[in-house]
Parts: structure tokens; C-alpha cells; sequence
């Protein structure tokens, strides 16, 4: 198992050698190579090896780029300290390229031995005389000229003056000086700012996204920090409150001592979703059925018998969700529309003992036929109570419980039915603006957390699906999936190019700690963490490296805290330690300003891309091992990591 490159992280550094073989190479664009680490002194000191010809040809460089300034370049740039007479020092870079992917032989080389980093707007170069007002773009010389935004992957090296970032292909910025350094991530940080959500990144901008309840989204470094500083649990290596060591001892056997189980799956079959159960078996959803495998304490394996999908009228699409219930004997599948959207007008009933479709239930309100675009159990650990009859059901304006008895309480009889029996909506509502929901989840007592388009995330408590308890402002990306610790006070949103991670703990006027799924947590509300990519690990993941469906690993009983977060990128499944996220001295928020970003992770490489990473349920942590073994599929095979005793 590989984890983040540290050639990401190799400083980038001047020597006279590689400028030389770069100034013989700027006409043939044959990129010079890298300088060595040990030259980084003579780059840190800045000024001293500039001589007057290599200022001139600096700022004579700078001139015939044409970029618009508020000030004039200065006729005599100096290389100490810029100022806003000196704008010409602030913008100088010098550009690097990754090569080699991750092979041992990829490294830096120079793409651009002297350029400018600069932000205009979209059109600002095909008009001068008319106002750009399109989005911001971060050019670089010649050579760049991306949108910004989270899909840049944007990562700051505060030391090393550096900033890396992804625009077809891995680039790094080496700014000629501090102020430069500086200036640019608060251009850059206002930039995505505006591009996010549309208005000015100013105070006014701010609190009209924010709102004055959550301010400390809008100025982290204002907000209160109180309730990450006492993140902690029977992992720490020391006293509640106390600073963490880099890496933590939970995190090193996971991701080192590793005992890894492949199994090919049934040819013909390629897997399409996963269904891990709590009890004896899991379920690999393929295009023609359903292969059983067994569960035990190093992972999902040993070929169980396969179920074709046969009964009733069987004239659907693989399935997009499979949720299990009935103490895992029965299973709903839910497959798209026809018309190519992401709904569904009912699901099928499996059950898997005999391995046949025993119903196809319809969704409908009112006499009318509704659609669904999600479905989930009504709690976490609701699929393992035999007597279980209702699920959530989730569309882009309802969220809802279903029921699968009829009105009189008893279990319809299917037997007899003459045509698809209706599911009872229960309880629920159906929002008359557009709420585009687009996932939810639910905690340990049933309460429930909804992701929506527009970014935001809704906590709804056990009595009312109408009015939302509590709803973070978004961040200005869509949120595709949502999970929650069973206690109900974390919540991991996934969008395309990051996790959010939000706490939903505060301390209310009486002096008592809730979540905000039971009260209004009004300004009291802790700015969160994002879990992010190395710009290099963000590029390898695959053409498909968007972020999907980030997961706790999973517990259903209480005082029990989920210990690791994991997340599937293209090609990679990506495992984050729990505790160290939520850890405030954590060598990843050392000089950080804004919103706290982990890069901390270890990833696990496959060679196609994974439809599902999960963790089993905790109950096959055994005594000795930290966590539950890590179930990873591809379409064509299933692997489990187990965690070795040798620890």
C-alpha cells in the first residue's frame, strides 16, 4: 500500500547548472531537470546570486508578457523585499513540471525558468476596452491558464515559497519572493471565493454565504477551536488534550502490516455495487445477479452460491442500490429510470434464501406514482433487525419513510397480490422550492443528514422530516454523498475534489453538550476540516479522480467511535485516520490559514477503477487488530485488507 509521494514534497530549489541547461532549452521547450534539495540555502536567501544583466532580463521578461497591473512596473526591479511600486517581484516564479507519473523515475524538471503568476478574469484578454466579468483565471506565463477553483487541487508549501496544483498535468510555482508567495494565496483565496458563490470576497460577501451563525466558516481562524483541541479517544497516546506525534501508532499497523486477500469474481459478472452485511454474508451486485461471499476476520471471500435475478418481471437495469434488510434475508433493489435519470419508480424485493425477485413495490403519494433518487435503512444498524419494514426515501424535493405493510399494520401478502403492491408513505414531506437533495444518511437513533446541490447539509431529528434542525452553508460544491458517525456528531460530506468533515457537537444555553440534529446550534458552530489529495495523487488517481462516496468505517453500538475514514478516487482507495483528523496539533495545520485541509492518508493503488471501498462492520475487528478489515472492489475482482497481529 503506497501513500501520498513524497517527491511531491522534495523541495524545489536554484542551481547554477539547471538555470544554465534551462536558459539553452527555453527556445526548444526540452524542460531542463530539477535542481538538487541540497541548494535550497542559496534559493531561501533570495538575493544574493541576482546580478544587475539577470534583473534587467527579469524585468524585461515581465514586460513582454503584458500583464495588467494596478501599479507600472518598475523601470529598476530589485530582488529585495517587493512593494506595490514593485509589483513586477511579486508575480516572478519559476515553473516546474512532475514527470514520470509514479514511477521510480519521476521527478521535477523545469518548464519555465523565469514567468509571471497572475489572476485575471475570463475575456480580459479579448477586449480591453470592455469590463471582464467572467471567472477568475490563474495564468502562468505562456504555459497555463486554468479556471480557478477546487478542481486545481491548489496546495500551499509555506516553507519552500512554493504553491503545486493541477491543470493537465502536476505544476509547482517557486515564488522569487516571500511577499510574492504571499500575496498570491490571498489573490487566489479570493478568486475561488468569487468563482464558489458569485459575490466579492469581501466582509459583506462573506456574511451574506455564511450568515452571522456561522462565521467561523467565514474566518476559521477567529472560530472557536475548542472542540477539535479535545478530540480524543482510547487511541491517544496521551492525555486528553495533549498534542499527538505525527504519526499516530493506530495509523502505521493499518497501513503497514497488511495481510491482502483477492478473489476474481464470476466471469460474465462484473461487479456493480457492493453490499456489506453486519452478520454472515456480503453481496457483489453484478449486471445478471447477486454473488454471495462470506464475512470473517480477515475480510469477504470463499465463493457462496450466485443469485440470478429471476421472479416477477425482472425487466430492469442493474441495480444502483442495494440495501439490505430482514436480518440481511431480504434485499431492495433500486435501479435508475428508464428515462436515463438518476430516479427510480420503485424497487424490487429480494429474497436471498430463495434467490428470487418476490415483489416489485411501487412508490406513490396520493394515489400518484412518485420517483425516488435514494434510499437507506432507517437507522445504522437497521438491516440486522429481523422484524424491519420500513427504509427512507429520499428525491430531489422529499425526503420521506416508506413502509411496506398495509395501512392496517400486517405484512402485505404478496402471494395473492394481482398487480405491484404500493409502499405506505408514513411520514415525510415534500418541499415546494428546490431543495436538490442528493443524498442522505442516517445515525444510530434514526435522525437523519441530507446533502444537497447547492453544497449544503441538513440535520432533521427523529420527529420531523419538515423543518431541518440545523443546515451548514455550502462551500460551493455539490455534495454527492453523505455519511454520519452513529452517534450522530460527525458528518463527512464528499464532493467532487474533497471530504468535509463537520462536527455537529455545541454546548447550548443550559450548559449541555448536543448534536445539532436535536437543537439549534445557533452561532455556536466550529468551522470545519477538508480532506484533500495531494496535488500529484489527485493527477495519478485516473482520468475518473473525482472523490466518491466518503464513508466512516462502521459501528453500530454505542460509546463506540468510528476510528478511520475512507474514500474511493479513480483508481485509488484513500484511508485517513480518524483521530488525527480531528486533531489539532496535526502536522498538516502547522502555518495553514483558512479552512484546515488533512493531506495525511494512505492510499491503496488498484489497476481499474474501484466501485466501492468499505469497511466491515466492527464486530470483525478482532481482539487484537485496531479496525475491521477493508473491503476494496473493482469491477472485476474483490480484495480484503486485513490488519496483522505482528503490531
Amino acid at each position: 500500500m503506497g501513500g501520498s509521494h513524497s517527491r511531491e514534497d522534495m523541495d524545489l530549489s536554484d542551481s547554477d547548472s539547471d538555470d544554465a541547461e534551462s536558459r539553452a532549452s527555453d527556445n526548444s521547450s526540452d524542460y531542463g531537470t530539477p535542481p538538487p534539495a541540497s541548494a535550497s540555502s542559496k534559493a531561501a536567501g533570495g538575493a544574493g546570486a541576482a546580478t544587475p544583466a539577470s534583473i534587467d532580463a527579469i524585468d524585461r521578461h515581465l514586460r513582454s508578457l503584458r500583464l495588467k497591473y494596478n501599479e507600472p512596473i518598475s523601470p529598476n526591479p530589485s530582488p529585495g523585499p517587493a512593494t506595490a511600486a514593485n509589483p513586477a517581484a511579486l508575480n516572478a516564479v519559476k515553473l516546474y513540471l512532475h514527470i514520470g507519473g509514479s514511477s521510480p523515475s519521476a521527478k521535477w524538471i523545469v518548464s519555465d525558468r523565469l514567468a509571471a503568476a497572475s489572476f485575471v478574469r475570463t475575456g480580459d484578454d479579448e477586449d480591453d476596452d470592455a469590463p471582464a466579468a467572467g471567472p477568475w483565471c490563474l495564468v502562468v506565463g505562456s504555459r497555463i491558464r486554468a479556471r480557478v477553483g477546487p478542481e486545481l487541487q491548489l496546495k500551499t508549501f509555506p516553507a519552500q515559497r512554493r504553491v503545486d496544483f493541477v491543470a493537465d498535468g502536476v505544476w509547482a510555482l517557486k515564488f522569487l519572493h516571500a511577499d510574492g508567495f504571499g500575496d498570491f494565496c490571498a489573490k487566489y483565496n479570493s478568486c475561488l471565493f468569487e468563482n464558489s458563490h458569485g459575490v466579492a470576497a469581501t466582509a459583506e460577501g462573506r456574511a451574506k454565504v455564511f450568515g452571522k451563525d456561522f462565521a467561523a466558516w467565514a474566518r476559521p481562524e477567529d472560530g472557536d477551536e475548542s472542540i477539535w483541541e479535545d478530540a480524543t479517544d482510547g487511541f491517544s497516546p496521551g492525555p486528553k488534550g495533549s498534542p499527538m506525534p505525527p504519526r499516530t501508532p493506530v495509523l502505521k499497523p493499518l497501513m503497514e502490516d497488511l495481510r491482502e486477500f483477492e478473489e476474481p469474481v464470476e466471469e460474465g459478472s462484473g461487479i456493480q455495487s457492493l453490499a456489506l452485511g453486519a452478520l454472515d454474508n456480503s453481496f457483489l451486485v453484478g449486471d445478471s445477479g447477486i454473488q454471495v461471499v462470506r464475512n470473517f476476520e480477515h475480510g469477504i471471500h470463499g465463493k457462496g452460491m450466485s443469485v440470478k435475478f429471476s421472479g416477477g418481471s425482472t425487466n430492469f437495469s442493474t441495480p444502483k442500490k442495494a440495501l439490505l434488510m430482514r436480518a440481511e434475508t431480504n434485499m431492495l433493489l433500486m435501479s435508475p429510470a428508464t428515462d436515463g435519470k438518476p430516479h427510480a419508480k420503485g424497487v424490487h424485493q429480494l429474497d436471498i434464501e430463495t434467490g428470487k425477485v418476490v415483489s416489485e413495490w411501487k412508490f406513490e403519494k396520493d394515489g400518484a406514482d412518485i420517483n425516488m433518487r435514494d434510499i437507506t435503512n432507517d437507522s445504522k444498524g437497521a438491516q440486522m433487525d429481523p422484524s424491519e419494514s420500513t427504509f427512507l426515501g429520499l428525491d430531489d424535493n422529499r425526503l420521506c419513510r416508506w413502509d411496506m405493510r398495509d395501512r392496517r399494520g400486517i405484512v402485505q401478502n404478496l402471494a395473492s397480490a394481482t398487480e405491484s403492491p404500493v409502499l405506505q408513505w408514513t411520514q415525510g414531506h415534500q418541499f415546494s422550492r428546490g431543495t436538490n437533495f442528493q443524498c442522505f444518511a442516517s445515525t444510530g437513533d434514526g435522525s437523519i443528514v441530507v446533502g444537497s446541490l447547492d453544497g449544503k447539509i441538513r440535520l432533521y431529528s427523529t420527529s420531523s422530516m419538515r423543518m431541518a434542525k440545523t443546515a451548514f452553508p455550502g462551500l460551493g460544491s455539490p455534495i454527492t454523498h453523505v455519511d454520519v458517525t452513529y452517534d450522530g456528531k460527525w458528518i463527512l460530506g464528499t464532493t467532487d475534489t474533497y471530504l468535509i468533515l463537520i462536527c455537529t457537537i455545541f454546548i447550548d444555553k443550559d450548559g449541555k453538550e448536543k448534536t445539532g440534529f436535536s437543537g439549534r446550534m445557533g452561532n455556536r458552530i466550529a468551522a470545519p476540516r477538508l480532506l484533500k489529495l495531494n496535488p500529484l495523487d489527485s493527477h495519478l488517481a485516473g482520468a475518473n479522480n473525482r472523490f466518491r462516496e466518503g464513508r466512516f468505517s462502521w459501528v453500530t453500538e454505542n460509546g463506540k467511535q468510528e476510528r478511520h475514514l475512507v474514500a474511493t478516487v479513480g483508481k485509488y482507495s484513500v484511508v485517513w485516520n480518524f483521530l488525527q483528523v480531528k486533531n489539532s496539533h496535526h502536522e498538516c495545520y502547522q502555518y495553514q490559514e483558512g479552512l484546515k485541509s488533512c493531506y495525511c492518508y494512505k492510499v491503496i493503488p488498484k489497476d481499474e477503477s474501484i466501485v466501492a471501498s468499505r469497511f466491515m462492520h466492527d464486530k470483525y475487528a478482532i481482539s487484537d487488530s485496531p479496525e475491521a478489515p477493508l473491503v476494496v472492489a473493482t469491477p472485476m475482482k474483490v480484495t480484503s485488507f486485513s490488519i496483522s497481529s505482528r503490531h
